[in-house]
């Protein structure tokens, strides 16, 4: 398999802090390789030394020769104010810059220069440029074509800007948390997009789904040192857990060997210089390794809510829109105490109104929420802290509290507060315009939890947070002694987090699912599934008669004879594989269970496609 891209001993550094050192991988021809650390760690930053967009302190990046490699990064940047279509289309290129003077005119309603370019455009069949655009713009929910980027929301520029990059069809993509601000079923259809293309693939996400079900290799920087791994997610947790378990009890027979040397070492010190020098560099060396720290640093979020009555909330005849657009229409709903849901759309649809108006932020426009007298909420919002940027960390915190009262009877002051947070007394220090993503996260999650409420209000909490910290706070909601909100398009943490869902599906309309959103998709494929076969029911029986009346028996054409002869064979040679493959599974035979795994679904949809050929051969055979 061709490599791409070699990546050599990068090394890079930010101020005295190392984020990585001696980074070596290669990526080839068809990888879909995810990267993963914590925050702070450098994966943007090696994203972006790959891409070109940034320099190693040392070491290179050596791509073959001639390759495109392209980056979506997690703000996209565009050269002024082009409408959609006129960001994804290369105006470099000649037929990219004929269709937009297309664009143009037909704008202007041009009759004269529509009438000199068309023919240009025929010449050079450039017309399906401009569909394929238009095509997938749609399929990424841009309808808009003319909008311009400044007046576009962070999740349409981001599909605009993956639009652009698709269409590139570069060598090598780059993503940096690709499913940041898209809604959901923009995500699965960049998840499928991605699985069936043959593109080679490197990115950064924090969507365990979109790694799992993505990715054949798993890259993790720790402790300055990467590790890979060839297989998705899943197959990474287990391997990971392994390393972890192997160092650890290395390190323990490290530990009872430096014992063992150290009395040896304390033996007669005045004759130390008599004793073998290999043994005292050897015991120098345990002494070293004997340091390596396995315990991770992680947020502690052992902070328990107030008491909350059985009285929690009631929306009653609630109704709100914004012009033509209707987010809500007669709602009415009354919370249990300790009830978790999820609320999930397309983006637009009012998720974010709806919490607004439940804590009064937004009023509606008829009907009312009727709140506990007990109900305090805490409120995480996608717009991040409001804080002054040009304020201290600790500064900002001691304005909000300077004494923190956790579980009625725990006092911390602010610093030891935010320690639990992963906030060093140095990082306090630090002003909050200078804080990544996901120390901004930590901050804002800091606060929130610092009031104790007993109604948390999560909204697209899962942005910038690494996925160690997402795993602390599933654990923390699921033993939250409070109710809970939850909007978010990270379909594993709703999975981990909700007892059931809210479905905003447009024009006030609201379902609630009694489930996961794991068990949502499935009764919607399912239901999908029966649709098309009651439409193709239909279609076969009213076609039924005229195709009696029309279509005469025939037989075989030689060549479709020499098909069905080698479609059997065919059938028969992949049936073999299969079953080999299932040996493999069960250990019967020998072979790389990865490897397997991904052949047999390859297999099956081999035979099926097949099979049905074969059958409709048979039939006029």
């Amino acid at each position: 398999m061709a490599v791409l891209l070699q990546i050599d001993r990068l090394t890079k550094s930010v101020g005295d802090r190392l984020l990585f050192g001696d980074v070596t991988f290669g990526v080839n021809e068809g990888d879909k390789i995810g990267i993963i650390a914590k925050n702070g760690t450098g994966k943007s930053t090696l994203l972006r030394i790959i891409a070109g967009k940034e320099s190693a302190d040392s070491g290179n990046v050596v791509a073959r020769t001639s390759i495109n490699v392209a980056m979506l990064e997690q703000t996209p940047a565009f050269e002024g104010d082009p409408t959609a279509i006129e960001a994804c289309i290369d105006h470099s290129t000649t037929r990219g810059s004929l269709i937009l003077k297309y664009e143009k005119a037909l704008a202007e309603d041009d009759a004269d220069k529509l009438q000199e370019l068309i023919p240009q455009i025929d010449q050079l069949q450039a017309w399906d440029l401009e569909d394929n655009v238009r095509q997938m713009l749609t399929q990424l929910q841009i309808t808009d074509f003319d909008q311009r980027i400044s007046t576009m929301s962070g999740g349409q520029r981001k599909r605009v800007a993956l639009c652009r990059l698709l269409l590139d069809k570069p060598d090598v993509i780059i993503l940096d948390e690709p499913t940041n601000h898209l809604d959901i079923t923009t995500i699965e259809w960049l998840e499928g997009y991605l699985r069936h293309q043959r593109v080679t693939l490197v990115m950064v996400t924090h969507d365990r789904y979109f790694l799992d079900r993505i990715c054949d290799k798993i890259i993790e920087i720790d402790r300055q040192q990467i590790f890979t791994y060839e297989g998705n997610y899943d197959y990474y947790l287990r391997r990971r857990q392994e390393r972890i378990d192997a160092m650890a009890a290395e390190l323990a027979k490290v530990k009872n060997t430096l014992r063992r040397e150290t009395e040896w070492m304390r033996r007669q010190p005045q004759a130390r210089a008599g004793k073998a020098k290999y043994r005292i560099d050897a015991y120098h060396d345990l002494k070293e390794r004997s340091r390596i720290n396995l315990n991770e640093r992680q947020v502690n979020l052992n902070v328990n809510s107030s008491y909350i009555g059985s009285k929690i909330f009631e929306a009653v005849g609630v109704s709100k829109r914004f012009g033509e657009k209707i987010i809500l229409d007669n709602f009415n709903y009354t919370f249990a105490r300790y009830e978790k849901v999820g609320i999930i759309g397309e983006n637009g649809v009012g998720k974010s109104t709806f919490i607004k108006m439940l804590q009064g932020i937004v009023a509606p426009d008829k009907g009312h929420f009727d709140i506990g007298e007990t109900v305090r909420f805490g409120y995480y919002s996608q717009d991040g802290i409001s804080f002054n940027p040009e304020k201290k960390v600790i500064d900002a915190v001691t304005e909000i509290a300077e004494d923190v009262v956790v579980n009625n009877q725990l006092h911390f002051s602010p610093m030891q507060f935010l320690q639990h947070f992963l906030f060093s007394p140095a990082d306090q220090q630090k002003y909050i315009h200078t804080l990544s993503g996901g120390e901004r996260a930590r901050l804002h999650l800091a606060v929130v939890l610092m009031k104790s409420p007993n109604f948390l209000i999560l909204d697209e909490p899962t942005n910038d947070l690494d996925i160690v910290t997402l795993g602390i706070l599933e654990n923390y909601l699921e033993q939250f002694g409070g109710c809970l909100i939850i909007v978010s398009h990270d379909r594993f943490f709703l999975d981990s987090t909700v007892d059931h869902i809210f479905v905003m599906e447009g024009n006030g309309v609201v379902k609630d699912f009694p489930g996961t959103y794991n068990e949502y998709r499935q009764q919607k494929e399912k239901q999908r599934q029966e649709s098309a076969e009651q439409k193709k029911l239909a279609s076969e029986t009213s076609g039924t008669a005229q195709r009696q009346r029309s279509e005469r028996p025939r037989k075989l054409t030689f060549k479709e004879r020499r098909e069905l002869e080698a479609l059997t064979a065919e059938i028969e040679k992949l049936e073999e594989e299969k079953l080999h493959l299932e040996k493999i599974f069960t250990g019967e035979a020998a072979g790389d269970i990865n490897e397997a795994s991904r052949r047999y679904d390859e297999v099956k949809n081999i035979i099926d496609e097949k099979e049905i050929r074969w059958l409709e051969l048979s039939e006029m055979e």
